[in-house]
């Protein structure tokens, strides 16, 4: 009878290893960013500055360096963003953000509002 324990013991205990590993793997695959690297939003500049210059924009630090910046996602619409990295880095030439990066009709669009 102890055999019979045993054995069904230890195949409640290979579910439930089975069941806690499956657990796991689903759950890093679904919390692992789908694009690496738009983790924020990044600009490309259409001149580039000559010195690296940091602002802080709706509670975001922006920091540029020659004709790329980069800054964290603040909950604002991209459309906004856009427009006030433009108006307070200079025009730009490309805008990516976390859900990829703008056409060339949003670029022209975000830069004519700044």
């Amino acid at each position: 009878m102890s055999t019979i324990i045993s054995q069904q013991f230890t195949r409640s205990l290979l579910a439930a290893g089975l069941a806690l590993a499956g657990t796991v793997i689903s759950f890093s695959a679904t919390s692992t960013p789908a694009q690496a690297g738009t983790n924020g939003y990044s600009a490309k500049l259409t001149a580039a500055l000559e010195a690296p210059k940091s602002k802080v924009i709706n509670g975001v630090v922006w920091n540029c360096e020659g004709d790329a910046c980069r800054g964290a996602v603040d909950g604002s619409a991209p459309r906004n963003v856009c427009v006030k990295i433009a108006k307070n880095f200079g025009p730009l030439a490309s805008f990516t953000g976390p859900k990829g990066e703008f056409s060339a009709e949003d670029l022209q669009r975000c830069n004519a509002a700044a």
